[in-house]
């Protein structure tokens, strides 16, 4: 029997990307990046952090935006775990965080599940990474007691208008920064129901986009 017989499969790096200024990166992330061999990242990690990857890794663009999905999420994993299973070493980069939004936690059960060794790397959320370009704070204690992350997601449809199944009144409260992500095509959604439930019509909000990119 060989050696390679008995190593085993490889770990899996679930890694934060960060919002997409590479500068925010963690030092951790960092050497996880220059050292991959194998990367299956996500649409919206930036440029900048994938122009860090090593020439040698091989790249695997696994991203999906709406509409739009290169391998679906059982796919991605199956893949994670196949190449995994054969000794690869393999970097899962995903844009923000892997556990806020990122789809991470369903990754790390199924590697678990199929007995495939990971680790979990954070990364700065694309809320934080808004709010300090911005210069608006999540919480400040003139104005917010708390902040609330959600997503605007769309979650099924009933015949042609896209529905969102949020627990409304808990949004509307007073006294709280709401962060919705993935929220752009269902903004009037969002609006309409937020202003049902009592958050008033000329509450300041704002949409943004590739904060720490250029």
């Amino acid at each position: 029997m060989c050696s390679s017989d008995l190593a085993g499969p490889a770990p899996v790096l679930l890694v934060g990307a960060g919002p997409g200024n590479p500068d925010l990166l963690t030092l951790r992330a960092a050497r996880a990046i220059a050292e991959a061999d194998v990367v299956l990242h996500d649409a919206l990690v930036g440029e900048g952090v994938l122009a860090l990857l090593p020439g040698t890794a091989q790249r695997v663009d696994v991203g999906k935006q709406s509409g739009c999905h290169t391998l679906s999420q059982d796919g991605i994993i199956e893949l994670m775990i196949r190449l995994a299973s054969s000794g690869r070493r393999v970097l899962r980069l995903k844009g923000g965080d892997p556990f806020i939004f990122g789809r991470g936690g369903e990754e790390a059960q199924a590697l678990a599940a199929a007995g495939i060794p990971f680790e979990v790397v954070p990364g700065i959320t694309a809320a934080q990474g808004a709010a300090a370009a911005t210069g608006m704070p999540l919480t400040h204690r003139d104005h917010a007691d708390s902040v609330v992350y959600v997503t605007g997601h769309g979650r099924g449809r009933v015949g042609e208008v896209q529905q969102l199944d949020l627990d409304w009144p808990r949004l509307a409260r007073p006294r709280q920064t709401l962060v919705v992500y993935m929220g752009l095509q269902t903004l009037p959604l969002l609006s309409a129901g937020l202003i049902a439930h009592g958050l008033a019509p000329d509450t300041p909000a704002a949409l943004v986009e590739r904060a720490t990119r250029r």
